[in-house]
């Protein structure tokens, strides 16, 4: 079996008695473009600093290419890093800034232009050599950070929200370069986000973590569309969130009551008629239509509201229906969609497994 090129085991970390890692293990296969994701606080950036040799673990071990080096430093781990903040030396120019950690390594001055030549050519940076950091723009100054942090030819390059101090635009544009960068250099990326859309554009699979640990880990789709616990439900996708209490078991299928309204959904495992649920429906899973005469078919839910606004995102548009108990769905669907109108009636529905059901927690 083939080593993988990084390996964690039971890692753990502590900070003034609160947890931020905690008894988290993965593994990542050579090639792969693998996000961390989760909201703020989540151990996300300090598992990647455990990773860079940044932070020393509590316990638990980290291994490079089949190497354990978790008391190493950084500059031994075989590892490149690019932070949110560029960090560029404003007093330096684009060539002593990507070359920086090459003369930290003593490397002969012939070698060091080999590689500047190499990195420059990979992020298109040719002839920005003598320019400073103030005469570039942010998307610049973002390529010549990925070029610092690949130009030693890294085992594995780390990257702690690279994107985030760039505007929308610019941000589309270097999600589709930083995998060209990933897929011609066939390293494993280390990505962390708290954007969920950038870890479901960038990553082959992810980790989705939550108070120190991984919720669910997989492939990028699969945790989208089959997620294992109410957190990955209700952070991935910004789905409605409704909760009623199970009214009636009917084999896989239960009952909901949700003010005053009867919905079908997919029925958690272990639960019983009485039970709090959560049930977390996706934007984009509901159809809409003005209202139709014929009755529902067996376990669809159809609802009937009026529309209270229309937001208009390009290929698709969101659309705030009001319900008849009052409560708001946000149903994401063609824009070009004449017949619906604001302030007019709708129906909206969908089959009970378009969404993902959980016993509750807390009121």
């Amino acid at each position: 079996m083939t080593e993988p090129a990084l390996k964690l085991e039971q890692v753990e970390k502590t900070f003034d008695k609160i947890r931020a890692v905690d008894k988290v293990s993965l593994d990542v296969s050579q090639g792969e473009f693998f996000s961390l994701l989760g909201p703020s606080g989540s151990g996300k950036t300090t598992l990647l600093r455990i990773i860079a040799g940044l932070e020393t673990p509590g316990n638990g071990s980290v291994h490079i290419g089949g190497r354990d080096v978790t008391r190493l430093p950084p500059y031994v781990r075989g590892i490149g890093m690019v932070f949110q903040d560029f960090l560029l030396f404003p007093h330096k120019i684009v060539a002593d800034n990507i070359t920086f950690p090459l003369k930290m390594q003593r490397l002969p001055r012939s070698k060091q232009k080999e590689q500047l030549d190499w990195v420059l050519s990979l992020v298109r940076m040719e002839g920005y050599e003598n320019r400073y950091p103030h005469q570039l723009s942010g998307g610049q100054k973002q390529r010549v950070a990925l070029a610092r942090g690949l130009v030693a030819r890294p085992d594995i390059l780390l990257l702690d929200e690279p994107l985030a101090n760039l505007d929308l635009e610019l941000r589309k544009e270097m999600e589709v370069e930083m995998r060209r960068f990933q897929a011609e250099l066939d390293i494993p990326f280390i990505y962390v986000t708290h954007n969920q859309e950038e870890a479901l554009t960038l990553s082959s699979r992810m980790a989705v973590m939550h108070n120190g640990k991984f919720e669910q880990v997989g492939a990028k789709l699969d945790l989208y569309s089959n997620p294992k616990t109410r957190f990955v439900a209700s952070f991935l996708g910004s789905p409605n969130h409704i909760r009623g209490k199970l009214k009636r078991v009917d084999g896989n299928i239960g009952s909901l009551q949700w003010k005053g309204l009867d919905l079908f959904i997919p029925l958690p495992s272990g639960t019983n008629s009485g039970d709090k649920i959560d049930y977390f429906l996706k934007h984009e899973r509901i159809s809409i239509q003005s209202p139709r005469q014929t009755d529902p078919v067996r376990s669809e839910n159809r609802l009937v509201g009026n529309l209270r606004d229309i937001i208009f995102k390009g290929q698709h548009s969101d659309y705030f229906v009001i319900l008849e108990n009052g409560e708001e769905l946000i149903v994401s669907a063609a824009t070009d969609l004449p017949s619906l109108k604001i302030r007019q009636p709708v129906e909206v529905c969908w089959l009970p497994e378009a969404g993902d059901a959980f016993l509750a927690q807390g009121e």
